[in-house]
């Protein structure tokens, strides 16, 4: 077979091989004239399917209904009864340098969450202006979304020009209106195009009914745009999709899953997974029904096996050791773009979603408001619907990001609110937290840490259970200590691995020298960083670790979640108040009686993870 189809198009494999791939986006106001632009540069370049132009014609004929360009693109009905694009149409043509993928990209205010998916992986964009009704709202609107997203080369197609009698007075104020925006976030723009997409004119041709205009029409002008610099020549950078685990056959294979988002990978290079900072090589690259191959790059979707047995979990980024790392923290520095119905809000838990790691997120400051279509800057707490603000953002825990001018496609996020994406944007810079100074050491500890052979499968099964910290707190008075030890006494008499660590157990040893000079603010943290670390090794001997301590706070269990995975962490409070922060997995009130709260505590945790059995 020696063609493939595009659109249902016939097209040679060795010209579309030879050709430069390029993503453009069109965005513009509702009725603009998006969808127009894109019928006629699929027509004027020969790359609707056989028969679609006349199809189109003679069912617009049929139904007495005067023929569209935008007919042939909008293949929903409700779009075509509506008038305008509702979702993200992706078409493709080619020119004889480029083979182009246009990304049509909804321009009605209700749609403009889609525009977010549908301009974010574009090199270049065309932004369409209606001669006739001049620069609207969504106009520049999606101006600042394209310069936020940080898409430089932008072409301004002045449609509609046949509709003003192709006047050049129009068309120049127009320019001097949207040039004058657009200098002021920073964007200059490629070109402005006076076109008319119905009539055909400057889309394809040199237009005579324009002789004023004497410069590249929109096709010359595409041509002419720079490529992006290659994915591949950028740093390694594939998002942790998941880990698959085979057993069937004695195949003892873990194999990393994900999409290469930016750079290669080879077997043999040492690779790094953040936040967690752990580290191994890649023993072998796997793909279904292919060849052994040696190196794969950004745009893969793949899987690699490893030389040690780490754990690692869906929303790492594995990056190479020897190359530039990503940013990792809880605190971020962002530009961010608000759909939601509701304000963004403070004192309220939303979800971020950066690449695939999702984390609990709160906005800690606004820092500035601007309205993207008037550009006026407003000090407030909140973010309002189609509202633009830099903010402070404080996640539950530490992700691994890049910076937008570094990596772009390992910088942009969404954030949802109840279950719906209501906001987007990019991150400007990593900012410390309070637990900045354990994630250095952690990240370190991680890195030179020397793997056992026995992976953590394999001690899962051995002891029938999944290694476990349990942390039992509450008031001083509450009986911690004799819960736990009665728990412990409980699961080893069925044969588990279990272990009973007091915290008090640690200050004459593992923290003498913290002791020695007496605890200070300082001090108790660093000796609960030190029980954290404890605790990792037991849990990494496949252990269920209780511990008991006074009244644990959030910032605590912060510092302990920074060295240790979430999910193997349980928090249990004992007393009638709550006289911390701590978010408790099981609040037991009633602690008169030790062997009830006990079975409260198995009851409610028994199954959990799935191959623990308490």
């Amino acid at each position: 077979m020696n063609e493939i189809r595009k659109n249902n198009v016939p097209m040679n494999k060795k010209d579309l091989i030879n050709k430069q791939d390029m993503n453009i986006v069109i965005v513009g106001h509702v009725d603009h004239g998006k969808s127009t632009v894109i019928g006629r540069l699929l027509a004027d370049t020969d790359s609707l399917p056989k028969g679609k132009l006349e199809q189109v014609k003679e069912i617009c004929r049929r139904n007495s209904k005067p023929f569209e360009y935008a007919f042939s693109l909008d293949a929903l009905k409700d779009e075509q009864a509506q008038g305008i694009t509702i979702d993200v149409a992706r078409c493709f043509f080619q020119t004889e340098q480029r083979n182009y993928l246009i990304i049509d990209a909804p321009g009605h205010i209700e749609f403009l969450k889609n525009m977010i998916t549908g301009a974010a992986r574009a090199e270049a964009a065309l932004l369409v202006i209606d001669a006739y009704e001049g620069v609207k709202e969504n106009s520049r609107r999606h101006g600042y979304m394209l310069s936020m997203l940080g898409i430089r080369q932008v072409c301004v197609l002045v449609n509609k020009m046949d509709l003003t009698g192709y006047s050049e007075k129009s068309f120049k104020r127009i320019v001097r209106q949207y040039r004058r925006f657009l200098r002021k976030i920073n964007m200059e723009p490629v070109c402005f195009i006076p076109i008319s997409a119905f009539e055909g004119e400057n889309i394809a041709n040199h237009s005579e009914k324009m002789p004023w205009y004497e410069r590249m029409n929109v096709l010359e002008v595409l041509d002419s745009l720079k490529k992006e610099e290659l994915a591949e020549d950028k740093p390694f950078r594939m998002p942790v999709q998941d880990v698959y685990k085979f057993t069937k056959n004695c195949d003892m294979r873990r194999i990393v899953a994900g999409t290469i988002e930016t750079g290669k990978i080879s077997v043999g290079d040492e690779v790094i997974f953040y936040p967690s900072g752990k580290r191994t090589r890649v023993k072998s690259l796997e793909a279904f029904n292919r060849e052994p191959i040696k190196t794969l790059g950004a745009g893969w979707a793949c899987g690699f096996t490893v030389t040690e047995q780490i754990y690692v979990k869906r929303g790492e980024i594995a990056c190479l050791s020897k190359e530039m790392p990503p940013k990792v923290t809880g605190r971020m520095l962002v530009n961010l773009f608000w759909l939601g119905r509701n304000p963004l809000v403070m004192d309220k838990t939303y979800y971020l979603k950066l690449g695939t790691a999702k984390v609990g997120m709160q906005l800690e400051e606004v820092r500035s408001v601007m309205d993207a279509s008037s550009l006026d800057n407003k000090k407030k707490d909140f973010v309002e619907r189609h509202e633009v603000a830099e903010c402070v953002l404080s996640l539950d825990r530490h992700i691994a990001f890049d910076l937008v001018g570094e990596i772009a496609a390992t910088s942009r996020f969404v954030i949802v609110d109840d279950y719906e994406i209501s906001g987007g944007g990019i991150v400007m810079r990593d900012l410390e937290d309070h637990t900045s100074w354990v994630r250095d050491k952690v990240l370190m500890r991680n890195y030179k840490w020397i793997g056992s052979d026995i992976s953590a499968e394999k001690r899962a099964e051995k002891y029938n259970q999944e290694a476990e910290l349990v942390l039992i707190t509450g008031e001083r008075e509450s009986p911690r200590k004799e819960v736990a030890r009665l728990l412990e006494r409980q699961l080893f008499d069925e044969g588990k691995f279990v272990y009973y660590l007091g915290i008090g157990s640690l200050l004459y040893g593992v923290d003498a020298d913290i002791v020695a000079n007496n605890i200070t603010p300082f001090g108790k943290r660093e000796h609960i960083r030190r029980l954290a670390e404890v605790a990792n090794i037991m849990l990494e001997s496949g252990m269920i670790l209780i511990v008991s301590a006074i009244e644990l706070d959030a910032s605590d269990l912060d510092v302990i979640k920074t060295g240790i995975p979430a999910e193997r962490i349980s928090v249990v409070w004992l007393g009638n108040e709550i006289t911390t922060d701590i978010p408790a997995n099981l609040v037991i009130e009633d602690v008169d009686d030790i062997e009830r709260a006990v079975e409260t505590i198995r009851k409610s945790f028994k199954g959990k993870n799935g191959a623990r059995a308490w």
